[in-house]
């Protein structure tokens, strides 16, 4: 039956008034809510997306644009909303399948658990609905996930709707936290490696080459990367909100401003050197659709894969798709951003290991809670004058809580450490000059169970198999996969996340356009000579303990006797925490994964023992986590010796 027209707009009168009414929605009101805003919309709709991304496709989101995990409860950092007139349904991955289950309502939600057998994605499950109008806003879907769905779903008689309005920014209402403008600050060429005029001059010449005349940058961690600009609007990540229009005669920033109007009053020379102008934030749709209008001939390079419908409509026609050299150039990091790198990751793991040095004793004699933890480590590396921050929240787990994949603890009534437990702890930090990310799992006392032993050091097989690998040029990291899951699969053992992901340079911890995973997409794009890559192979028990141990790795040329079809490629690892032994069951070593742990340790005692040589706690934990294992052919076993000088 259709509305009447006059009706249709008492009704969404009537929703705003309500909304407007209410101080603050409980999350059992929320959906509700959302279902009355489909069905009184612009364009009504039958059933809603609510993804976690922003309008710039970011992983992790400001307060503002979180909107997934407002109306949902589920606060982890991956995942998708699908509302209807009668289901609500939440898909993630394995990373957070404990973590949904205990944060979601089940009585209002029905958990998706992406991966499993039988169960669809979400795109796969839009497909269900028949003869339906599925909305969505434009702004936070991409050109070309929305051109696949759309095709996908009118096999099914049902329609695509990219929306103008965002329907929970319209119920959140006031209550909706503003957009951040936090300061920004120039990223400093001893660092960089490359100034911004040089990288702007190569984008246009990239343009060029496309034969295009401009192009429109939209990942935030592009547009830093890109003017050597860094900033906090985004917790964790160094970015701050902007779009960039570059032309071949003009560089535009729309970017906030602050309260006090002088948030780039600071940087104007900087940017004067790249002739940026600044813009608006807000105007940038309008401005876009103008300057397309206006320069009809201007043909337009998008990249399908970040920019959103709302910036292709404002376009038109001419439009091509395609990658720009940023991505690439980004993650390949050049000589100056690959020393810096190295140098952060000595120091991080100097400030790593003076934590667990004090958590070890510590635990002997007080009661630490994991939130205790998780400060300490920051108050440790916050004792770097490089230091800005952490790179994501530390996950510091104690025993069951440990399989929750990215569990992160409590501040009030955290739970106290256990030492004869498994204790988890993965962390990282922003520096000016890199950006950190390690994982390490230990016991502090007691015996671990077989099986716990078992598990430790087949992950540590699987992290030892990809630290090792040599392949030729123009492998991808799904190719890679295998390798470090094989020791477990020998197991029957396994693990619901990726093997390892990229890492920015003073920028997002989690950098594509590489990634080591069983995911299709991880074999478009091939690993190349300095570009930073994450190895965290783990293994998981629900309700008793998680393994994983990680360090970032660094792409580099490797020699090889012979030259068959191409050059070849390894790894450097750039971590330098000890892996601690208690889990270990060096029985199931072999004798080169003996010198390869012997030697790493050696490392660890090279790099951090400079650094430590004032602080005696940490030296003797460094000294005893990093005893040398010996192997026993004729025994077939290891077994802990201390080196004594001759």
């Amino acid at each position: 039956m259709l509305l009447h027209p006059h009706r249709a707009v008492s009704r969404r009168h009537g929703i705003a008034r309500l909304i407007g009414s209410i101080r603050y929605l409980s999350q059992h009101e929320r959906l509700p809510l959302l279902r009355k805003a489909m069905a009184t919309a612009t364009e009504p709709i039958d059933v809603l997306i609510v993804p976690t991304e922003d309008a710039h496709q970011s992983e992790y989101t400001a307060e503002c644009d979180n909107r997934r995990a407002w109306l949902s409860g589920f606060t982890g950092s991956a995942g998708c909303a699908v509302v209807s007139a009668d289901q609500a349904s939440l898909f993630t991955d394995g990373r957070y399948f404990l973590q949904a289950e205990q944060e979601l309502d089940a009585q209002q939600w029905q958990l998706m658990k992406q991966g499993l057998p039988g169960v669809p994605n979400w795109q796969d499950y839009c497909k269900l609905f028949k003869n339906k109008r599925i909305g969505i806003d434009a702004s936070v879907i991409t050109a070309d996930q929305a051109a696949q769905l759309q095709r996908e779903l009118q096999n099914q008689g049902s329609t695509l709707i990219p929306m103008n309005e965002n329907l929970v920014d319209k119920i959140r209402g006031t209550k909706r936290p503003p957009r951040p403008s936090e300061p920004v600050h120039v990223h400093p060429l001893k660092y960089a490696g490359k100034s911004h005029r040089m990288k702007i001059d190569e984008l246009r010449q990239d343009i060029k080459a496309h034969g295009m005349d401009a192009t429109i940058v939209t990942s935030l961690d592009e547009i830093a990367w890109l003017l050597n600009l860094r900033g906090s609007d985004i917790h964790c990540c160094p970015v701050f909100f902007s779009y960039c229009v570059v032309t071949q005669d003009q560089v535009l920033l729309y970017a906030q401003e602050n309260a006090n109007q002088s948030r780039w009053q600071p940087l104007m020379t900087h940017l004067q050197e790249a002739a940026v102008q600044i813009k608006p934030y807000d105007a940038f749709l309008t401005d876009l659709a103008q300057l397309a209008n206006d320069q009809p001939s201007q043909a337009w390079l998008l990249d399908p894969h970040t920019a959103n419908v709302s910036i292709a409509d404002a376009l038109g026609s001419n439009v091509r798709f395609g990658a720009t050299m940023i991505p690439r150039a980004k993650a390949i990091k050049n000589a100056q951003e690959v020393a810096s790198t190295k140098a952060c990751h000595v120091r991080d793991g100097a400030a790593v290991t003076r934590h667990f040095a004090w958590l070890a004793h510590s635990l002997k004699h007080d009661k630490v809670t994991e939130h205790d933890a998780a400060t300490h480590l920051a108050s440790i590396r916050q004792q770097d004058p490089a230091y800005v921050g952490l790179s994501f929240d530390t996950i510091a787990a104690t025993g069951a809580n440990g399989a929750i994949i990215h569990y992160q603890p409590p501040t009030k009534n955290s739970p106290v450490i256990d030492p004869a437990q498994v204790y988890l702890c993965d962390s990282g930090a922003q520096y000016l000059d890199g950006t950190t990310d390690v994982t390490r799992t230990y016991l502090f006392a007691g015996n671990p169970s077989g099986f716990q032993k078992l598990a430790f050091t087949r992950v540590l097989q699987c992290h030892i198999a990809l630290d090792q690998a040599v392949f030729p040029e123009n492998t991808t990291g799904y190719q890679l996969d295998t390798l470090a899951r094989a020791p477990l699969w020998k197991e029957g053992l396994n693990y619901r996340h990726g093997t390892g992901h990229g890492v920015g340079a003073y920028l997002n911890v989690h950098e594509g356009p590489i990634g080591i995973s069983s995911r299709i997409a991880n074999n478009a794009v091939a690993l190349e000579e300095n570009m930073l890559v994450t190895n965290e192979p783990g293994y998981y028990q629900d309700g008793e303990f998680g393994i994983r141990l990680e360090n970032v790795l660094c792409v580099k040329k490797v020699a090889t006797p012979y030259h068959f079809d191409s050059a070849y490629l390894g790894f450097d690892h750039l971590t330098f925490v000890p892996f601690g032994q208690r889990l270990l069951e060096p029985a199931l070593l072999s004798r080169q994964d003996i010198q390869w742990l012997n030697a790493y340790h050696q490392e660890c005692r090279d790099h951090l023992g400079p650094l430590l040589k004032n602080d005696p706690q940490a030296l003797q934990w460094l000294e005893l986590e990093t005893i040398p294992l010996q192997y026993t052919l004729s025994k077939n076993e290891c077994r802990n010796t201390k080196i004594t000088k001759s």
